[in-house]
């Protein structure tokens, strides 16, 4: 069996069980006079022997832990935030059975009365997967009047009776509608880098076409529609229950007392 499916299980007097899996691999492992001895490669080493944690056998490593949220598992949820009591900040990711695309950076937490705070992100994907429509703001445009196409920019310009509604952003994904078998799909036409609304009602919506997965226009008269920038515009993640796992670089000594969400019931 490869190392990298191997753990190091360690036994708790106080506890009555095994608590704590760790990622290195010793030979021989000893306990004499109150301290641990272990053997890699031929070599005895000491254990807790200074402040650095995580390193084994000069290999720095990570502090990881995974956990589940499933209190009401038969309603459909949304985990919306992220809150750790403890002494420092982790980063995370959250998988539920609808979604698996929910992360948060150490660095986005925030102390709020004695606790680290965040806002659970959603990145999802660019062009969006048919799964995520249901999940995401997806909203339609009408059909152009006009297009003007560059090496990198494209112009696209709407008339009344089609409006530009003030919820289109620079960032936002810009899709066009293709028939497929009779079912209008859509396909990643670029990324908003401005709009403009002119006074008679005339809108110029100019997207950034040089992104992966983007196809050509097929004419001046398409139908599009949009999805907002999904980081941005995240609300947490959407499911039953929710599945993270926390990790922490820090080589100093950590706590976590305790990891709590803000979860809301979800109304279709």
């Amino acid at each position: 069996m490869e190392e990298n499916f191997l753990y190091t299980l360690t036994y708790s007097e106080s506890s009555k069980g095994w608590p704590s899996f760790y990622s290195y691999y010793p030979e021989i492992v000893k306990g004499m006079n109150q301290f641990m001895y272990s053997f890699k490669g031929g070599n005895l080493y000491e254990h807790n022997t200074n402040d650095v944690r995580n390193n084994f056998y000069g290999e720095q490593g990570v502090s990881t832990l995974t956990s589940i949220f499933n209190d009401g598992p038969l309603e459909n949820k949304k985990f919306k935030t992220i809150a750790l009591e403890g002494d420092d900040s982790w980063a995370g990711t959250f998988v539920t059975d609808l979604q698996t695309t929910g992360f948060i950076n150490s660095s986005e937490f925030e102390q709020k009365e004695g606790d680290w705070f965040s806002y659970i992100r959603n990145e999802g994907s660019v062009p969006a997967n048919a799964d995520q429509y249901p999940l995401r703001s997806l909203t339609g445009i009408g059909v152009s009047n006009s297009i003007q196409v560059g090496l990198v920019d494209t112009e696209i310009t709407f008339v009344p009776p089609t409006i530009i509604d003030s919820m289109l952003s620079i960032g936002d994904a810009f899709y066009f509608g293709v028939e497929v078998l009779g079912v209008l799909q859509p396909s990643l036409a670029g990324i908003v880098t401005s709009v403009v609304l002119l006074n008679d009602g005339t809108s110029k919506v100019v997207i950034n076409t040089v992104v992966p997965g983007a196809g050509p226009i097929p004419s001046d008269n398409e139908y599009f529609l949009y999805i907002k920038n999904s980081i941005a515009e995240s609300q947490g993640v959407m499911g039953h229950f929710c599945e993270f796992t926390l990790t922490n670089n820090n080589t100093n000594a950590t706590e976590l007392f305790a990891v709590k969400s803000q979860v809301f019931k979800s109304f279709p």
